[in-house]
């Protein structure tokens, strides 16, 4: 099979007919050998029905439902599980991506020989102060964090090879950081191109203003796994054992300031009375701490175990 359509949605129902017909205009077009796989990430509206119902008439369309809505980059992973083809690509439900580009990704994967290649919306329908410029802005930082040169790392328009969607794990909200995880796993021939952005034309977007703030937390934790995440103790461990030294020398340091002023017998205060006695305690007592968290990272490392991450209630018969 040449290529995988991997769509998460949340109540799209009035949407996903002419998103279907769409796509499967474009690959017929283009003979490509393909599957739609529709994932239904706990919609409330009629979604369900009417892709079970595509897939009634269209076998080269299937479906997963959740039971409820466990967010984007759950949908993304249970997709990519499930995703045959050598191409997989990747794009929302709400018509705001146009399979339009679908052959230039699939010639971009195939003969390009590159292993991932992320849609730029250049010029957006969004609104400038709400979307625009806090995107603008986020894509700054993770540029500046990931050093991948991407200009929109959250856009839903993505091509991959199979070996990328089989070897990443998109997890928590982790989907607007597909490159950096693809990079992070060793895929480097990673770049861009520049789509067509639509404006919405059913329904409205279900990302409000936080998910930028969320978005900025998930930067940070990104970076920290890529750098420490295999290693905890390397950062804890090493950030330890260096307050645990200060602070032991400048305990050290206030005892023998005692014991020099005592022999020369100068004015002096008990120990217990130096401030500074009770920071160095402090910054030793964070220093095993912060080693400890560090051990303990590395047995959880060591021990972890795979466990289901969401509950899918149906599949179409396709599956």
């Amino acid at each position: 099979m040449q290529i995988s359509v991997v769509i998460p949605l949340l109540n799209e129902e009035q949407s996903l007919a002419e998103l279907y017909h769409w796509i499967a205009k474009v690959m017929r077009s283009n003979s490509f050998s393909y599957e739609i796989i529709f994932i239904d990430d706990g919609s409330t509206d009629g979604s369900w029905n009417t892709i079970a119902a595509i897939a009634d008439k269209d076998k080269a369309v299937k479906g997963i439902k959740f039971n409820r809505n466990y967010g984007k980059s759950q949908a993304l992973h249970a997709g990519f599980l499930k995703a045959e083809g050598d191409v997989v690509i990747t794009m929302d439900a709400d018509l705001q991506d146009n399979p339009d580009e679908i052959p230039e990704l699939y010639k971009m994967i195939t003969h390009e020989q590159y292993q991932l290649v992320s849609g730029w919306k250049k010029k957006r329908y969004d609104s400038v102060i709400a979307k625009n410029l806090p995107s603008k802005l986020f894509n700054a930082a993770a540029r500046k964090t990931s050093g991948l040169k991407l200009h929109d790392f959250n856009c839903g328009l993505k091509a991959y090879t199979k070996a990328v969607v089989k070897n990443i794990d998109v997890y928590g909200e982790m989907h607007r950081y597909i490159p950096v995880l693809a990079k992070n796993a060793g895929f480097y021939r990673i770049t861009e191109k520049e789509v067509k952005h639509q404006a919405r034309k059913y329904g409205k977007t279900k990302f409000g203003p936080e998910r930028f703030i969320f978005g900025f937390l998930d930067l940070l934790t990104i970076w920290f796994l890529s750098k420490f995440g295999r290693r905890p103790m390397h950062l804890f461990g090493s950030l330890g054992v260096l307050m645990f030294i200060i602070g032991f020398f400048t305990a050290g340091f206030v005892g023998f300031s005692k014991l020099f002023k005592m022999y020369h017998n100068e004015p002096n205060i008990l120990v217990a009375l130096n401030p500074w006695f009770y920071i160095a305690l402090t910054v030793m007592i964070i220093g095993s701490q912060l080693f400890l968290a560090g051990f303990v990272g590395e047995l959880i490392l060591r021990s972890k175990r795979d466990k289901e991450r969401y509950l899918i209630t149906k599949t179409t018969e396709n599956y």
